[in-house]
């Protein structure tokens, strides 16, 4: 009503105007997608193809912040940086304890994507003492994954 009083003295035409663009504004906000629900999953969990020289990793850092590992991540989507621990079981592996040292990762991550990470085996030479270069974290698959933070208020 308010609407058809302030508009009365432009005319009908300019109220009915205005009403349909205050109805397309609000039909816009509540229909547009809810870009803050949006994630993406990092997943650690699954066993890797290990002929193909990958094992597992677990991530003992987000962003240089320590965190307790968990076989799924769900972010927003961005950049971030994993510090991982490779767990390579191999009788090829000839390294000292002290260089099996946690290496980093960073990730672009897109809206519903799964990223599976793991430990890449450098096989190309017996790695021996004190060489960290035995391995690198990588992302060996990336898939469509539907993600969503779930709504607190509901």
């Amino acid at each position: 009503m308010k609407v058809r009083a302030i508009c009365s003295g432009f005319g009908r035409g300019f109220g009915i105007a205005i009403g349909l663009l205050t109805l397309s504004m609000l039909s816009g906000c509540a229909s547009g997608p809810d870009n803050e629900s949006l994630c993406a999953t990092v997943s650690g969990y699954q066993m890797p193809d290990e002929s193909q020289g990958l094992y597992r990793a677990v991530v003992t850092h987000l962003n240089g912040k320590p965190v307790i590992s968990r076989p799924n991540y769900r972010l927003a989507p961005g950049e971030y940086q994993f510090t991982l621990a490779e767990l390579i079981d191999s009788p090829r592996l000839k390294v000292k304890l002290a260089a099996r040292q946690t290496k980093t990762l960073t990730l672009h991550l897109e809206a519903n994507q799964r990223y599976h990470l793991a430990a890449q085996f450098n096989q190309d030479k017996i790695y021996r003492g004190l060489d960290t270069d035995y391995w690198q974290p990588v992302v060996w698959a990336q898939e469509s994954h539907e993600c969503e933070f779930l709504n607190e208020s509901n």
